[in-house]
């Protein structure tokens, strides 16, 4: 996604999620491009494991356990991450979770919430947090992880559709919001790709035939 050339060099990205999956491969190619990277997620085990990879490649990084749906804990990480490496030019909102996989009759209503909680409140509790720095750096870029199912739903996955569609449209007022500050927002939609948040999903497929589709 990122070409090893340093490109961003001195830049600062901070990407949540980064201790597994999709967010822990972001985090790395931002610092083989040379970003100094903020390493968050909740378990901080994991985002060790990824700043310990970043290290051995000779990159700058910073592990930070993060928990996303507190609004407290994620302005405490980005008031660290902007003393550290004295401020922010990336947002990565990555961090997902799917804790409801039945149909609305059959949901439950804390799991349902708990989805949004992570997708979407945890998004907005981002970009909210991040922005002021940003502005400071009279640029920026923020990058939200969506996922089709945002935008075409599917049965038995109503809360994490939801959260996913309701981050889409995040995305689109963000950019119109933040334009004249010469921040920009996209979605990123990433193709089939095996994550533990798929590994008790309910797709009709077994998992001996997952590696065909990713």
């Amino acid at each position: 996604m990122i070409p090893d050339d340093k490109v961003l060099k001195g830049k600062v990205a901070v990407v949540t999620g980064a201790g597994r999956g999709i967010g822990k491969a972001i985090a790395i190619a931002y610092a083989k491009a040379g970003a100094n990277t903020v390493c968050a997620a909740r378990t901080a085990a994991e985002i060790r494991e990824t700043v310990t990879e970043i290290s051995k490649m000779d990159g700058r990084a910073l592990a930070l356990e993060t928990d996303v749906t507190c609004i407290e804990s994620v302005n405490n990480m980005f008031a660290r991450a902007v003393e550290h490496f004295g401020g922010i030019d990336i947002l990565v909102i990555n961090a997902g979770a799917n804790y409801d996989r039945e149909t609305v009759e059959n949901s439950n209503p804390d799991n349902w919430k708990r989805t949004l909680d992570v997708n979407l409140f945890g998004a907005y509790y981002c970009a909210h947090s991040a922005i002021p720095f940003l502005k400071q750096r009279g640029a920026g870029k923020i990058i939200t992880i969506g996922s089709g199912l945002g935008h075409r739903g599917y049965a038995g996955g109503s809360a994490y559709s939801c959260s996913k569609a309701g981050l889409w449209m995040l995305t689109r007022i963000l950019a119109q919001e933040l334009m004249e500050y010469k921040i920009s927002v996209n979605e990123l939609i990433p193709g089939p790709v095996q994550t533990s948040i798929d590994d008790n999903a309910k797709t009709g497929i077994s998992k001996g035939n997952v590696s065909y589709f990713v």
